[in-house]
């Protein structure tokens, strides 16, 4: 399970979203998490279906990686349709006890589990086409305007890259860990959802040591390297617009349009 979690990691490969402007993804990305809370109808998620199928595909990034990303989030996929089906209110189509499934209460489950599934695919492709030096210059490029309210556009950004980053190394840092507590018998798998949660709280002091340590190896070596934030600072690599940012973006205002054309005629 902790091994199917996508979220933080980048999928190293030559497409043209992965070529696109960090800026261009990143608005994309709040755009499309906006858009999914605006729609109000099945037929109003088709522009947002297409737009995801769309830039899955052009991606590159194979749809079985994406779908491994879903795994950890299937209880909480269960939960919420089991809650929308047996307590939203409606025309009952069967009671089970003082259960009642209604209609309005399975159209609602399922149009609560798209959103979240949609949601999932659509923002873990931000990390997955995005390195973590460039999604950090992205973010401080579009901060920078509240520079000028004394905003530290350039560490905030550096403090939600390297949390991001680290998603995947104190994962598999956990991972290591349940492996060698369930060499020495730890069970983790046997007993009710209790149980198990009760049985991960052993794994959370060695785990806040390993991350305690790791976050301190990280401030020695920028500290060795000299680093002294955002001020006077150059790039290897610097952002600029190029044709195919300019086609994402147009592509993106069509999509934003087909998503306020849906909502306001269907």
């Amino acid at each position: 399970m902790i091994r199917d979690i996508t979220i933080g990691q980048y999928y190293p490969v030559d497409s043209p979203i992965h070529r696109l402007d960090p800026r261009v993804k990143i608005l994309a990305s709040m755009l499309f998490i906006i858009s999914l809370f605006v729609v109000r109808d099945f037929y109003q998620y088709l522009p947002a279906l297409f737009f995801v199928a769309l830039t899955v595909k052009v991606s590159g990034v194979p749809i079985s990686y994406i779908l491994k990303g879903l795994k950890p989030i299937m209880i909480i996929l269960i939960f919420a349709f089991v809650i929308n089906i047996f307590l939203t209110q409606g025309e009952v189509i069967y009671a089970l006890g003082p259960l009642h499934v209604t209609k309005e209460g399975i159209y609602q489950a399922f149009f609560m589990m798209l959103r979240l599934i949609l949601l999932i695919t659509g923002t873990s492709l931000l990390t997955l086409t995005t390195s973590p030096i460039l999604l950090t210059d992205g973010l401080e490029s579009l901060l920078s305007p509240l520079k000028k309210i004394g905003l530290p556009a350039h560490e905030l950004s550096m403090m939600m890259t390297i949390a991001l980053r680290f998603i995947p190394t104190l994962l598999q840092e956990t991972d290591k860990i349940m492996k060698a507590q369930m060499a020495r018998g730890a069970d983790f798998e046997s007993g009710n959802l209790i149980n198990r949660a009760k049985s991960l709280i052993p794994l959370l002091v060695p785990l806040f040591i390993s991350a305690f340590r790791r976050a301190d190896e990280l401030a020695m070596a920028m500290e060795a390297r000299c680093y002294r934030g955002g001020e006077n600072r150059t790039r290897l690599k610097v952002l600029k617009y190029t044709r195919g940012d300019v086609l994402a973006g147009l592509f993106l205002m069509g999509y934003i349009g087909l998503i306020v054309g849906a909502r306001i005629y269907l």
